[in-house]
């Protein structure tokens, strides 16, 4: 078995449906096995999954533990050389995971690999990305000083949104809704499986923090795209709540990165003035015309 797929259903039939049928149509090159996680839902009975979709390995949590959790149980029964995490919310378009597999492959000290990935609009999702820190939050508030910069290096500097996708860059840490990596970094992780402090939210920037300290290399690879829905809130207190709850994740990353010293407080305060003004205009522009914003 050369890659286990492991996709999470909660309450989304329609969307890992869709998922699951174009890993099927579109993988070919790849010796693979689609193991599909119910996290406790209750739209429907997961084993309609089973009847539709027979060659899946349907596991039934008892409780809703969270993504990390989830996805877990997921590599607990898995048997690939490859674990690919694979949101429910994304559709394959072409042989993406046979893509990846063959490029990575020859990839000395090969971590974790994400792939480019677009809205249903077409939109670019900027999935590749650098940590935080200081210097980046500065250089993303006075952003005239990056746009200054000549492409190659703000792009290098900045990744994220100063980055257009279009090249296979080696970066700190990519969106988890593709996330591919080799089974066997799991025995070098604590606990020997993916960390699960986060319910929600961080986790591919935390998981791609510990497997990069262990030496090894963050890719995010160009030669495929893939759709990825990644659902908005729909309401302007749910969008602040998220917001939130990222941002709490996000400084426990610095804290395990930079340790709770002077330069922790000096990005946390930075950090949470900076956010918590966009958020305030996030809700002044929702109050005034009805719309939200990213």
């Amino acid at each position: 078995m050369n890659v286990s797929i492991v996709i999470i259903n909660y309450n989304t039939f329609d969307l890992t449906s869709a998922c699951i049928r174009s890993v099927i149509q579109f993988t070919k090159r790849a010796t693979y096995e689609i193991i599909l996680i119910d996290n406790a839902s209750t739209e429907c009975d997961p084993e309609i999954f089973a009847k539709e979709f027979p060659q899946v390995t349907l596991v039934k949590s008892p409780t809703n533990g969270g993504f990390s959790y989830a996805n877990n149980l997921g590599i607990e029964n898995s048997n690939g050389e490859y674990v690919l995490l694979l949101n429910s919310d994304t559709e394959l378009k072409e042989d993406s995971i046979s893509k990846i597999i063959e490029y990575v492959k020859d990839v000395e000290r090969f971590g974790v690999g994400g792939c480019r990935m677009i809205y249903p609009n077409g939109k670019i999702q900027h999935t590749a990305r650098k940590f935080k820190s200081i210097s980046w939050e500065l250089l993303d508030l006075f952003r005239f000083i990056p746009m200054m910069m000549s492409y190659k290096r703000r792009s290098r500097l900045m990744m994220g949104k100063y980055f257009d996708c279009n090249e296979t860059v080696e970066c700190d840490w990519v969106n988890g809704a593709f996330f591919l990596f080799p089974k066997k970094i799991i025995e070098e992780l604590p606990g020997k499986k993916l960390d699960d402090r986060f319910f929600m939210y961080g986790e591919d920037q935390l998981w791609c923090e510990q497997i990069k300290c262990l030496g090894y290399k963050i890719l995010f690879y160009a030669g495929t795209t893939i759709i990825h829905v990644s659902g908005a809130s729909t309401g302007i207190k749910k969008q602040i709540k998220l917001k939130r709850i990222m941002m709490d994740h996000e400084l426990e990353i610095m804290r395990i990165r930079k340790g709770k010293g002077i330069y922790y407080y000096l990005f946390a305060t930075l950090y949470r003035c900076k956010e918590g003004a966009r958020n305030l205009i996030k809700i002044l522009v929702f109050k005034l015309t009805g719309k939200l914003v990213k």
